[in-house]
């Protein structure tokens, strides 16, 4: 399987992550076989170094850089960076919201989960949809598009932020819940974390111009949203 190759220059290369794939080995998923880094390296034919992770369940826009120094310029610059996130989650969010909400750390990835620290994410409803199915108490269910801006890059802080205020992510094990999943899962085929890392807007670690890369979403995902009435913008 190739990677699909967002951008490239002689500095960075960036790619589409699908869904299920690991940026790197990890402890934390033994099971796994296959890694975006192997992957990018095999294809462009040189060492590459992550300048960011993305959940194994989420897909989109991921960054390497061809040196570490290189990799390590566009960490130190990090928060200045732009990152937008498209997901779809339970019920109507239909005005914007900004979440300011601390973060544990988290015991299971080597966190103190005696330290908070902060985290902030804005949520922008983009579309809204009732199907006629009665997964939980209601005769129907609504869902939204929604589009989220993470001010930091706490541990899965996009999910911990929608399940604080009740809006969990389908297909979101961990901090869904498990009869939209299973209805998703059955009903609809879809069996992934439907969120995506649509956009990254970040100053070139050589030429300090912007740039802004897009990932369109992969077929799956695409499908099931075209499936639901969005229009994939």
């Amino acid at each position: 399987m190739a990677l699909t190759i967002l951008y490239q220059d002689a500095h960075i290369v960036a790619v589409n992550k699908p869904s299920g794939l690991l940026v790197h080995k990890s402890w934390v998923a033994k099971d796994a076989k296959e890694f975006a880094l192997q992957m990018v390296r095999d294809q462009v034919g040189e060492f590459v170094y992550p300048v960011h992770r993305l959940d194994r369940p989420t897909s989109g826009v991921l960054l390497f850089a061809f040196s570490g120094e290189l990799a390590g310029i566009i960490q130190d610059n990090w928060q200045q960076s732009e990152k937008t996130y498209w997901a779809l989650v339970r019920g109507w969010l239909t005005d914007t919201v900004l979440v300011d909400h601390a973060l544990k750390g988290m015991k299971d990835y080597g966190q103190d989960e005696a330290t908070s620290q902060d985290a902030q994410t804005e949520f922008k409803p983009l579309a809204q949809i009732e199907i006629d199915a009665s997964i939980d108490r209601y005769p129907k269910s609504r869902f939204s598009w929604i589009e989220a801006t993470p001010k930091q890059g706490r541990t899965h802080q996009i999910r911990r932020h929608l399940k604080h205020i009740s809006h969990p992510i389908i297909g979101d094990a961990r901090y869904g819940k498990g009869n939209y999943n299973r209805y998703f899962a059955h009903e609809l085929d879809c069996q992934r974390l439907l969120l995506h890392a649509r956009r990254l807007v970040i100053n070139h670690p050589v030429t300090a111009k912007k740039i802004e890369i897009n990932a369109p979403l992969e077929s799956h995902m695409g499908a099931l949203f075209t499936r639901l009435g969005f229009a994939n913008r």
